[in-house]
This record gives C-alpha cells, structure tokens and sequence, in this order.
C-alpha cells in the first residue's frame, strides 16, 4: 500500500509540472498569435496600400473620364499615391516594386484629365455659347482638379490658367457687346448742360439746333422712373436690345444701368460661387481669382460709366443708379459673395460727385437767375418753382428708400436758393397783395406736389407748410384792410387803452363808433361778395382759395366780436348806434352763405 501511495504520489507531482508546463506553452503560443496577428493587420494594410489592382489599371487606362467608373478609381488611384508616399517617408523598400506602375497610371490620367478639362474649357469660346451649362458639366468632375493638384501642379496651374483667361475674354466679349446694343435703345433726347432748373423757357439755342423732342419739365420729373428701384422691377429680367429695337421701344439711362449691372451681378455671383467649388479656394485667394477673371470686365464698364457720366445732366437718373447700387450690393451680401465690394465703392465713388455736380449746377442756377429776364410775369406759380418742387419730390421720395445726409442737405440748399428766388420775384410786384398772392400760389403747389411724394414731417413739407400759414395769415390782413381798415384800427386802439386802463378815452370816439357800426351794416355784404370773388380770380388752386375764404370769414367774425365787447365798456354802453349793431349769430349764419363749394 505504501509502495502504491509513494507511486500515485509521484505520478500527481509529474502531473502538475506537465500542466505548468502546458501552461507556459499556451502563453508563449498565445503571444505568438497576437504578434503574427499584428503583423498581418499591418502587412494587409501595407500590402492593400502597395497593391494595384487590375480594376484601376483598366479604368485609368480604358474607361472614358466621363464613366463613373473612371472617377471612383481615379479617386482609389489617388489614395494609393498618398500611401505610397507616406510609405516612402517611413522607408518600407516594398514601395518600390508599384512605384513605377502608379506613376504611369497617374500620368495616363492627367493627360485624360487635361484634354477633358481644356476641351470643356474649349468650349466657352463657341459663339452663341450658353456657358453656363459647360460651368455646371465641369462641377461633377471637380474632383479631377483636387487630383491635379494633389499630382501635377503644373497642370493644375496650366488648366487654372487658359479657364481665366478664357473666362475672361468671354465676359469681356459678352459684355462690351450689351453694352453697346444697350445704349442703343436710349431715350433720344437726353439731358444737356443748358437743362438746369433756372434756365429760362424762353432761353433761344442756335439757329441749326434741332427743336426739343420733349418738355425740358421731364427731366425734373420723376413719374414712372422710381419703379426701377422697386423689388419686382430691381431683379426683373433683363433688357433684351433687339426685341426693344424691333418694338421702337426706349428707355432711360437708370432702366438700361439696371439691366446691365443686374447682368453682372448674376454672372459675377455664379462664377465666384464656381470658382470657390471648383478651384477648391477661398477668401483672398477666391478673391484674387475671382478678378482674375472678372477684371478686365468690370474696368470696361467702369470706363463706360465715367465716359457716360462726363456728360451727364440728369440729377434723378444719377440719383436712381445710385440707389441701384445700393441694393444690388445688398443683394450681393445676402448671397455672401464679397468679390463685388471693391467694384460697388468704384461706381459709387462716380456716380455720388457727378449727382453732387448736376445739384450744385441746379443751385447755381437758380442763384443766378434775374426776375426782370423771366419776361412778363403773373401772380400764378412761376415755371421754375414748379421744377423744383417735381424735382425735390423726387428725390426725398426716393432718398426714403435709403436715406442719406448728404442728399438732404444739398435739397437744403436748392431750397434756400428757390425760397430766395420767389421772394426776388415777388419784389417785381408793386403792390403787396400781388406779392402775397404769387407767394402763396407758389407756396401751394410747391407743398402740394412734396405732399404727393414726400412724407408729411419731411423738412421740406413743414418748411413750405410754415411759410404758407405766414404769408396766408398777412393775405388775409391785406385782404380785409381796405373795406374794413377803419374797424381793425379802432378795435385795436381800443383794445390798446382798455388794457392799459385808459377806457375813459373812448368817450371821445362815439362819432367814430357810429360812422363804423352804419358803415358795416351797409356795407359788409358787398365787401365779402367783392372780397371772395377777388379771391377765386387771384388763387390756381381753388381749395386754396376756398380756404383762404374761409379764413377770412372767420377773421371777419372773430374781429366784428372783438367790436362788439368793446361796444359793451360803460363808457360806449349807452351809445344810440348800437341799436343797429348785427346780431353775431345773424352774421355768422349770413358769411355761410358765401363760403365758396369746392
């Protein structure tokens, strides 16, 4: 039994170094594993990475640029160079067995890429091209440049090179060529030097000038010209120059500078959008690029404008191409296309001095001009005020849109030099009356055509509407003094010494006060007949007149009132005249039936 147990003893010692060492070699397999495994992950990595496969060399070498096939194993192509690369850096001596196969597969595909690029490119150059079409075709494959760039810069920068240049040439073309048919469809009859707001109607041209097609108004006037600027005509299409030739259609400087510039803020925005998609660039490089392009084109046209511009006399076209700009540079922000910045300033920086000019050359002229050289002259509103007021309508009406400081003093300014105009040549008339009357006519139609436009607390309408209260109010002074001078100057005397505590003296006056109260009750319906009629003859605007009327009735009321409380102080209370005094409310019920209907 001992000798059994001894040997079963030994058999478990013998046992449990075998599962020690079992143990051992299960540990050894199992790091030999993970390292063969570790191995072999990054040997199939290097391996997939080195390894070209049969795929890509047929679609490189066979398939045409335009199969989908082409481009995906273009773009596996160009991971395989980049590996091979990174390869290379680290030294693995494998690469060298592919490296001259990719090679030949990346020039194979540069020179498919190149010839299909320059041929779309090419393309441009066809007359009657819609080029945006060609644009959008090379959009699918702008992957092929990424790939240039990545691989053959040369050819990349040759590619880049005849597209700017190409591009460039094709707008330039397009351009000058719209231009010109553009202007052809012009108004005839433009704006000269001579057209400003304080020459004379009467002004003779030379003998072999041609005899005005239109009113020289018209340039003062805005009409239907602010429908340019409003969002359905700002972003209308454009102008085509044939179909308004072949309809004997023209239209102003402002409708042919917007179909021009809406033309190329459509082609600027698209081809920078392209150029940042395709070329694969941004911000000053974008930019760089962008003007590369676009550059010689947006000089042509500024030279165009300037060229334009040196003879140019209408304020409300300027004024108009102004704000144009504005919005179209609003436009160009929300489309986020900031390579327009610089060329807005550029035609701003025109069109701003130029409005100024014509403004100053207005003011002037009206400064200059002489009432006794105006001709005969009459108590209606004089032609120049009535320019002045379609010309100041027009641009507050349109300077609302988006105001400027600046506009609005140089209108201050012409509206100095018109207030003082009217005041001179109503210092050609030898009564006051007549000097009232052409104020407030003038006054009136001023303000009424401002009202029409401008808003009612523009500076201009509450300027105009204060001195029309003045002037209406000394009219009215004016118009009552000859038929009832007598009873104003006694009111007031009267006022005068009851105020001062002199009632005492209005004893002496009872003859006075008699010839007044008979002298009214005879007289005072034929004085308001006469003085309503004389009104109705003196005043263009009937509601004017009426309301001068009015004013005056009431004055006349209000006045005979005053009378009738001083008729009530103890020292006139017992006077036999007052008797025949008018009832107040007879008087009042009687001046209704004068008050003109209109």
């Amino acid at each position: 039994m001992e000798q059994m147990l001894g040997a079963f003893q030994s058999d478990l010692s013998s046992i449990s170094s075998e599962i020690r060492t079992l143990q051992e070699q299960s540990g050894a397999m199992n790091v030999r594993l993970r390292n063969r495994q570790a191995v072999r992950g990054r040997l199939g990595e290097l391996v997939d990475g080195l390894v070209v496969p049969s795929a890509l060399v047929t679609a490189i070498l066979e398939a045409p640029v335009t199969d989908p096939r082409f481009l995906e194993q273009l773009q596996e192509l160009d991971a395989k160079a980049a590996a091979v690369r990174e390869q290379e850096a680290r030294g693995t001596a494998a690469c060298a067995d592919v490296r001259g196969v990719l090679d030949r597969l990346r020039v194979k595909a540069v020179a498919k890429i190149r010839e299909f690029v320059l041929q779309k490119i090419y393309s441009f150059r066809k007359p009657m091209t819609n080029y945006q079409i060609p644009q959008t075709a090379l959009l699918k494959y702008r992957f092929f440049y990424q790939f240039l760039l990545g691989n053959e810069r040369a050819t990349a920068r040759e590619i880049r090179d005849e597209y700017v240049e190409t591009l460039g040439k094709v707008y330039l073309s397009y351009s000058r060529s719209y231009l010109g048919r553009l202007m052809k469809v012009q108004y005839e009859e433009v704006a000269e030097k001579d057209d400003l707001m304080g020459v004379e109607d009467t002004a003779k041209k030379g003998f072999f000038s041609k005899p005005s097609l239109r009113s020289r108004n018209t340039i003062f006037t805005l009409g239907t010209r602010g429908s340019v600027i409003s969002p359905t005509e700002l972003e209308a299409p454009i102008l085509v120059p044939h179909t308004a030739q072949r309809g004997e259609q023209r239209y102003p400087f402002e409708a042919l500078f917007r179909s021009q510039h809406y033309a190329l803020l459509d082609n600027s925005c698209r081809e920078y959008l392209f150029i940042c998609d395709f070329f694969a660039v941004s911000g000053p490089a974008a930019h760089d690029l962008f003007h590369a392009v676009m550059g010689r084109t947006l000089n042509m046209t500024l030279k165009h404008l300037e060229s334009y511009l040196a003879d140019c006399y209408d304020a409300i076209a300027v004024f108009l191409c102004i704000h144009i700009v504005l919005r179209f540079r609003n436009i160009a922000a929300k489309r986020d296309v900031p390579a327009l910045d610089r060329y807005w300033e550029q035609v701003l920086a025109l069109l701003w001095p130029r409005f100024e000019l014509i403004l100053e050359m207005n003011v002037q002229s009206v400064r200059s001009t002489d009432p006794q050289r105006l001709g005969g002259l009459d108590t209606r509103p004089h032609y120049i005020t009535r320019r002045y007021a379609e010309f100041s309508s027009a641009l507050v009406s349109i300077n609302q849109t988006i105001p400027n400081e600046r506009t609005m003093q140089l209108l201050g300014q012409l509206q100095v030099e018109v207030e003082n105009f009217v005041l001179r040549v109503a210092a050609e008339f030898s009564s006051r009356k007549e000097q009232l009357v052409f104020l407030i006519n003038n006054y009136d139609m001023m303000l009424g055509v401002l009202m029409e436009r401008a808003a009612d607390d523009s500076k201009e309408v509450e300027s105009f509407q204060q001195l029309l209260n003045a002037r209406t109010q000394e009219f009215i002074e004016e118009l009552l003094s000859p038929p009832f001078g007598g009873l104003v100057a006694f009111v007031k005397e009267a006022e005068g010494l009851i105020e001062r505590g002199q009632a005492e003296q209005l004893r002496g006056e009872e003859a006075r006060v008699t010839q007044l109260i008979r002298g009214f009750g005879s007289s005072w319906k034929s004085s308001v007949e006469s003085l309503s009629q004389d009104v109705m003859r003196s005043f263009t605007n009937f509601r004017n007149g009426t309301s001068i009327i009015q004013g005056a009735l009431t004055q006349l009321i209000q006045l005979y009132h005053r009378f009738h409380r001083v008729l009530s102080q103890p020292q006139l209370r017992g006077l036999p005249a007052r008797a025949e005094l008018i009832n107040i409310h007879h008087l009042m019920v009687e001046l209704k039936k004068h008050k003109p209907n209109f």
